[in-house]
C-alpha cells in the first residue's frame, strides 16, 4: 500500500507543473516546484525561476506566510541542506513551522539528508518518494551530470521517408515544415549547450541559437567541435551573438582575428578525432545538463555507436530525397539482426504535415 493518499498525489502533481515553468531558465540548476497545502486548500506555491535566486520553498513560503504553520510542503527536489548561494530550505521550512514535507526525488548533488535530518530533528514529519520518476525525468539532466558525470545528451535528426537527410550536394533547407522548426526552438531552449561540428557549420553555416519571442530563456552555449579551427570567418558561429566554445585538438593554436572573443580550448583525441567523452566530460564541469545536438551523420552517429546518445528527437517528413542523397546517421556494420540497434519511443507528436518521434536507446540509462 502506497503511503501517500489521492490528495497527496494532487499537490505532487501541481507541484511538478510549477517546476516545469522553469524548464528554460533554471540552468545550472534544477527545475524544482513548491506547494505548501492545509489539507485541500494550497496556501502558498513557487518555483526555482534562476540559478542564484530564491528556490522553490522559498517562494511558496513566502506565498503562504503564516499560513504555513501546521501545513505540508509538497516539494519535487530534496530541500538543500548546504549554504550555497542562497540559504538552506531547510532552515526556511523550520523557521516556518511546517509540520510535514512530502518530497518527490532525492537531491544526490549535496548529501543526500542532510537537510532531511535537521527537518526530523524539529520534529517535522519527512516522507518521499511521491512521483519520484516524474521529478526526475523533469531533470533528467542535472541528475546525469550529477550521478554520471556528463550531461543528457539528446540528438536532433530530420530525415525524409527514404531516411535521407540532405541531398548529395548537402542541399537540406528545408526537409521538414515550419512548425517542425518551431518545435526544434523550444528543445534549444531547455538546453545548457548546442552541439555542432565544423562539417555541419561549413556545410550549413548555422545559427544554433534559440528564437523565440517573448520566451525567457537561458542562452544555451554553443560548441562546435573544429578540430582544427577550420571555420572561416565571417560564420554565425563566430559572430558573438551567443556564448561560443570552439573545442580543437590540443596541438592546433591559432590566434587569429577571426577568433577574437571566442573562446578555444583543447581536448584529446581517440583515432584521429576529439574525444567525445572528454568533451561531454568538460561540458559537465562548466555546469551542462542537458546538451542538443545537431549535427550530420559523422558526430551523431559516432555519438550513438559510442553509447553517448541518450535520446533522438527525429523529424520524418513526407518527402522522398532518393538513393543517392545522404543518410541519417554513420554507424558500424552489423553481422547480424542480433546486433541492431534497438529504440524506444516514449511518444509522437504530428507536427504539420511531419511527425516526431521521441526516442531513447533500450540500453541508455540516465
Amino acid at each position: 500500500m502506497s503511503p501517500f493518499s489521492a490528495l497527496d498525489h494532487a499537490h505532487m502533481a501541481h507541484a511538478l507543473r510549477l517546476a516545469e515553468r522553469g524548464l528554460f531558465t533554471t540552468q545550472p540548476n534544477p527545475r524544482v516546484g513548491c506547494v505548501i497545502a492545509r489539507g485541500e486548500s494550497v496556501v502558498g506555491s513557487g518555483f526555482h525561476e534562476r540559478a542564484g535566486e530564491g528556490h522553490a520553498e522559498v517562494h511558496a513560503l513566502r506565498d503562504a506566510g503564516d499560513r504555513a504553520r501546521g501545513a505540508t510542503a509538497y516539494v519535487t527536489l530534496e530541500p538543500c541542506g548546504l549554504h550555497g548561494r542562497t540559504p538552506p530550505c531547510a532552515d526556511a521550512l523550520i523557521a516556518a513551522g511546517v509540520s510535514r514535507v512530502v518530497m518527490a526525488a532525492e537531491d544526490t548533488s549535496q548529501a543526500v539528508g542532510a537537510g532531511l535530518a535537521r527537518l526530523r530533528e524539529a520534529g517535522i514529519t519527512v516522507e518521499s518518494g511521491l512521483m519520484r520518476e516524474a521529478a526526475r525525468e523533469l531533470n533528467v539532466g542535472f541528475f546525469s551530470r550529477i550521478e554520471r558525470g556528463r550531461p543528457f545528451v539528446r540528438v536532433k535528426l530530420a530525415m525524409s521517408l527514404d531516411g535521407r537527410t540532405a541531398l548529395a550536394d548537402g542541399s537540406s533547407k528545408w526537409i521538414t515544415g515550419a512548425a517542425a522548426r518551431q518545435d526544434v526552438q523550444h528543445w534549444r531552449a531547455r538546453a545548457s549547450a548546442i552541439l555542432s561540428a565544423s562539417g555541419t557549420v561549413l556545410a550549413d553555416n548555422p545559427r544554433l541559437t534559440v528564437r523565440l519571442a517573448d520566451t525567457a530563456f537561458v542562452p544555451p552555449l554553443r560548441v562546435v567541435l573544429d578540430r582544427n579551427l577550420s571555420t572561416p570567418a565571417g560564420h554565425h558561429v563566430l559572430d558573438g551573438s551567443a556564448p561560443t566554445l570552439l573545442l580543437h585538438a590540443e596541438q592546433v593554436v591559432r590566434d587569429d582575428a577571426r577568433f577574437a572573443g571566442i573562446e578555444r580550448q583543447g581536448m584529446p583525441e581517440v583515432h584521429g578525432r576529439l574525444d567525445l567523452h572528454a568533451v561531454l566530460a568538460e561540458l559537465a564541469r562548466r555546469g551542462c545538463n542537458e546538451v542538443h545536438v545537431e549535427a550530420g551523420p559523422t558526430l551523431c552517429g559516432a555519438l550513438l555507436a559510442e553509447r553517448l546518445a541518450d535520446e533522438l528527437l527525429l523529424y520524418i517528413a513526407p518527402v522522398l530525397l532518393g538513393s543517392t542523397a545522404r543518410p541519417l546517421l554513420d554507424l558500424p556494420p552489423l553481422a547480424d539482426m542480433a546486433e541492431r540497434w534497438q529504440l524506444e519511443t516514449l511518444d509522437r507528436r504530428v507536427l504539420g504535415d511531419d511527425l516526431r518521434l521521441r526516442l531513447r536507446p533500450k540500453t541508455a540509462s540516465a
